[in-house]
């Protein structure tokens, strides 16, 4: 018990102790963004201010409606706004802000921007955009005194200071308030959060946001408190840095949105004496925001929830958390690091007293999610608690139990040797054993050489013999080769009857896996023509054996239920090699290799190539070698083969014929070419390839 407690609080403390050294890092910064989002997406409820807010969206319609109707181009003459703000007035909005920087002349002309400062002046309580340039949000604590110079906006001095980007000076003095806009997302790239004081020369400067409201409301107070930034009696919490944690509403579009174009026609329908597309009532006592959302004027942001999210509805969800005071707050650190660490020890001591496999299941099920649920659960109270920190914690905690578990009762050792005993050689076997981390359980891709063999005719001769003296041949046929190809390192995957599947490679990485397979293969040729003779006693029968070998990339691992697995592999490459196996009866060979598995040879084997079939169920034709045991073909005879192979392919049947035919004695696959050949040659086929059609797998 004591053991136990002592390993418990070790592994809590490490595993907190290492979830805290990542998150310090910004290593837990993507499993954090992720479990924000679910948080922001369940609790997105819509709108909560009881004062409407109302988005108008220069969209993509509104662009093609000004060039269509108008011929306006991009950037729109800013008179053209002019009717979008008589509509706002007409309405009777409480505030009109632009997140539109207007801080150069018109193109248009002085007049253009005439026009545009007398319909600001015709509307109350308008806001236009500033930026601060390189200026940074208040540091926590920073003094402000209000209502200077906080709330009188006509109190900046323009150009004179550099960090301040303005209004040209007589748009300046038509809008009735100017507001910060602006703003860095967090590491990951997403918004979320709003600077609603940033700092500047003569002082802190309101955000789009802050600014609508002291628009409307002129006598609101400022002050920045320890707890944050109180305006009046609402009390907005800051973190560190000074700004504030949005609650998201919803992805685009959560905030009834009108179009630039609707609203534009509608006023000009109204002076006309139309009627109006809108109604001038859906901007009634509402705060509304005016900014761009079509995708090429790039003022689009990406949100937790949303990827492009115009930078408009941001200052709109600002001022919606600002009227309804939920503004989310930033956990105490000491409150997320001591939680952190009793979910730790509590993971930590849970699963070292686990004894089986179904309790140590349930503690990961139990205690695993906890982490989530408090961070829902915070959220919920407007809490905005770390979850990847505690999760993270947790889940170390947990697989460092049962690693602790497995490692101090050996269960990963006999688990390998239980499992590998069948089919890795000994050695094998204690390789991994003294380097389990070398075993990747479950499936990988990885390239290997695959070894398929058959015994030729071994169903006719398995007929005539009764089932002792069959187990008995196959027992002693199956050790002889089995021996040979653990020897060379490799795997055996199954036995299937007389059939042998093996393959290189893997578990453990051997480099030279290709060699190895085709010398394990010429190795088992050459002993099983030494067992022959006591064969053919036994059965009256030669046994001969064709192997297939190719090289390529498959799936290797443990494969199958829980209580039932086999180490194993799949993939096309693992069919290719079955199909070279069969393919050995159609040219007379007993072993066949791909072109991929000549290629990793580098020479080493010498042999010779025997043609270009197209197997079935591959679109492409596959090259195919013969490797040869040493001393059983000569140079000379090798070398009228390859010829006889080139003018085949080159469809000169005759002299591919005779070719072959020079070779013929004592080369079963030179005889078959040969014939073929002549008949080709008698009856040449309306077009030729030089692939060899194979009819069947």
């Amino acid at each position: 018990m004591l053991r136990h407690l002592g390993q418990g609080l070790l592994l809590g403390l490490g595993a907190a102790g290492l979830a805290l050294l990542l998150a310090w890092g910004e290593g837990l910064q993507a499993l954090e963004g992720a479990t924000w989002r679910w948080r922001v997406a369940h609790f997105a409820r819509g709108p909560q201010a009881e004062t409407p807010i109302v988005v108008i969206a220069l969209d993509q319609q509104s662009l093609d409606w000004g060039r269509r109707e108008n011929g306006l181009s991009w950037p729109w003459p800013r008179e053209a706004y002019a009717p979008l703000l008589d509509f706002c007035r007409r309405g009777g909005a409480r505030s009109v802000a632009l997140d539109l920087i207007v801080s150069e002349d018109s193109v248009y002309g002085v007049d253009d921007d005439r026009a545009f400062a007398a319909a600001l002046l015709r509307t109350s309580a308008t806001v236009g955009s500033m930026s601060l340039g390189a200026a940074a949000a208040p540091p926590p604590g920073w003094p402000v005194a209000a209502p200077t110079p906080v709330v009188l906006a006509k109190s900046y001095t323009p150009v004179a200071d550099q960090q301040l980007l303005l209004p040209v000076a007589e748009l300046t003095a038509a809008f009735t308030r100017l507001g910060a806009v602006g703003g860095n997302p967090d590491g990951d790239g997403l918004f979320r959060r709003v600077a609603l004081l940033s700092g500047g020369s003569g002082g802190a400067h309101p955000s789009l946001a802050l600014a609508s409201l002291l628009a409307a409301e002129p006598d609101l107070p400022l002050r920045l408190r320890p707890a944050g930034l109180e305006v009046g009696q609402r009390l907005v919490p800051l973190d560190g840095e000074g700004l504030a944690l949005l609650r998201y509403r919803g992805p685009s579009g959560t905030f009834p949105t009108w179009s630039a174009a609707a609203v534009i026609q509608s006023e000009l329908r109204m002076e006309a004496g139309e009627a109006p597309r809108l109604d001038p009532d859906i901007v009634r006592d509402a705060h509304v925001f005016f900014g761009l959302s079509a995708p090429g004027l790039y003022d689009l942001r990406p949100i937790p929830i949303d990827g492009v999210f115009p930078g408009v509805e941001i200052h709109a969800t600002a001022l919606d958390n600002l009227l309804a005071s939920d503004f989310l707050r930033p956990a105490p650190k000491l409150a997320s690091i001591l939680f952190t660490l009793l979910l730790a020890l509590l993971a930590a001591h849970t699963v070292l007293h686990c004894r089986n496999t179904w309790q140590t299941l349930l503690a990961f099920v139990v205690i695993l999610p906890v982490p989530v649920a408090a961070g829902f659960v915070a959220y919920s109270q407007g809490i905005a608690l770390s979850v990847a920190l505690p999760l993270t914690a947790t889940a170390l905690a947990l697989v460092g139990g049962v690693v602790l578990n497995y490692a101090t009762e050996g269960r990963k050792k006999r688990e390998i040797r239980r499992a590998f005993n069948q089919y890795l050689h000994p050695t094998v076997i204690e390789e991994l054993v003294k380097n389990p981390e070398r075993l990747r359980l479950g499936g990988e891709k990885r390239e290997i050489s695959i070894f398929f063999s058959d015994l030729q005719g071994f169903t006719t001769i398995a007929e005539k013999l009764d089932p002792e003296a069959l187990t008995a041949l196959l027992n002693d046929y199956l050790t002889a080769m089995t021996d040979i190809i653990l020897d060379a390192g490799g795997t055996i995957d199954k036995y299937e009857g007389d059939a042998i599947i093996a393959f290189w490679n893997a578990p453990l990485t051997q480099p030279d896996h290709a060699l190895r397979a085709v010398r394990a293969a010429l190795a088992c040729q050459e002993r099983l023509a030494e067992l022959r003779p006591a064969f053919r006693a036994r059965v009256g029968h030669d046994l001969h054996m064709r192997i297939g070998i190719n090289t390529g990339t498959a799936v290797v691992g443990n494969l199958g239920s829980a209580r039932r697995f086999d180490y194993t592999m799949l993939g096309d490459a693992v069919n290719l090699a079955a199909r070279l196996e069969g393919v050995n009866k159609e040219f007379a060979t007993y072993t066949l290799i791909s072109a991929a598995t000549r290629a990793a040879l580098a020479d080493s084997i010498a042999l010779r190539e025997i043609s270009r079939v197209a197997v079935v169920g591959r679109r492409e034709a596959v090259q195919i070698f013969e490797p040869l045991l040493a001393g059983s073909h000569d140079e000379a005879g090798l070398e009228l083969f390859a010829r006889g192979l080139s003018c085949y392919y080159a469809g000169d049947f005759s002299a591919a014929a005779g070719n072959f035919a020079q070779c013929a004695a004592g080369d079963p696959t030179a005889a078959l070419y040969a014939e073929r050949c002549r008949g080709l040659a008698e009856a040449p086929p309306p077009e030729w390839t030089g692939v060899w059609q194979l009819q069947g797998k």
